[in-house]
């Protein structure tokens, strides 16, 4: 336990922020700027270059986050974050390509370029902030709005089934898939670490929190209640005490859930368009030699 409280305490989160932009915009008891945190904590470990190092993010509450990383930032339309990095990855292999995505931003309206970007097996690092509702727009129910919640267009509880986004990408072909809590700070710093260092698609759930507009109105508790209500829902036996009010188990597993080593799709790319040059030069070669 030292030893995490030792490295925690030696990164120094303001080195890789834009400090101008402080203070952020996000609510108080907001899951994501711990999400943020260990992002960032990742990229330092891994001594990424920032120079180097590109965070491409949509519209919502997630999406603003990528306004306080100090790297090459893009702030791009509703749903089409993977889009625009799966150009930038193509046209720029060098680069360390970083999404961040709400739930309503990345399986809603972005939901077909998930689906693609996990087929093609690119070079690009998604996070998908999941807090369960559309928390900047109105508080509406967002594709993994759990049963019988609450939100401004569900006021009877939400009727449908929560999607699973990290059963979506493993299935869509995801070289790389996890999912963590916000609570658990280092372990999800140690799993982007592992999607970050994976070469190819890096698809990393983050179940976060929305204190404000999803907890008040579902009555999940202050801040501290819906943090300690992760760890009662994944693991309900050793947690269950945690706080006054009994939370609804769901066995979510956590950690790395899949992973594949099958061509990174740029590289892939590259070499048959290689491949295809050579084999021309070869051909006109040929036709030129008076032979």
């Amino acid at each position: 336990m030292n030893s995490i409280v030792d490295k925690a305490a030696a990164f120094d989160v303001r080195s890789w922020i834009r400090l101008e932009m402080m203070p952020h915009f996000l609510c108080p008891g907001c899951g994501h700027g711990m999400a943020l945190r260990a992002l960032l904590w990742a990229l330092a470990e891994l001594e990424a270059d920032r120079d180097r190092l590109a965070v491409v993010s949509g519209i919502g509450c997630a999406g603003r986050l990528s306004a306080y990383v100090d790297a090459n930032t893009f702030h791009v339309t509703h749903g089409r974050a993977l889009a625009y990095a799966t150009g930038l990855a193509l046209a720029r292999p060098d680069l360390t390509v970083v999404t961040i995505l709400g739930d309503g931003d990345c399986l809603a309206i972005g939901g077909n370029h998930l689906i693609h970007a996990c087929r093609r097996n690119l070079k690009i690092t998604c996070l998908m902030l999941n807090n369960e509702v559309y928390g900047m727009t109105g508080g509406q129910v967002s594709p993994t709005t759990s049963a019988e919640m609450y939100t401004t267009t569900t006021p009877q509880g939400n009727a449908e089934p929560a999607f699973d986004a990290c059963a979506l990408a493993a299935a869509a072909g995801a070289g790389f898939v996890g999912r963590e809590v916000t609570h658990h700070v280092p372990r999800l710093k140690e799993l982007v670490k592992a999607g970050l260092s994976h070469p190819g698609f890096a698809f990393i759930e983050v179940l976060s929190d929305c204190t404000e507009i999803f907890g008040r109105k579902n009555e999940l508790g202050s801040s501290a209640e819906m943090v300690m209500r992760q760890k009662s829902e994944l693991r309900p036996s050793a947690y269950r005490d945690t706080v006054d009010t009994p939370f609804r188990p769901n066995q979510l597993p956590t950690g790395i859930l899949s992973r594949n080593d099958r061509p990174e799709y740029g590289a892939a790319y590259r070499a048959a368009a290689a491949a295809r040059r050579a084999g021309a030069a070869a051909m006109a070669s040929a036709a030129g030699d008076p032979k």
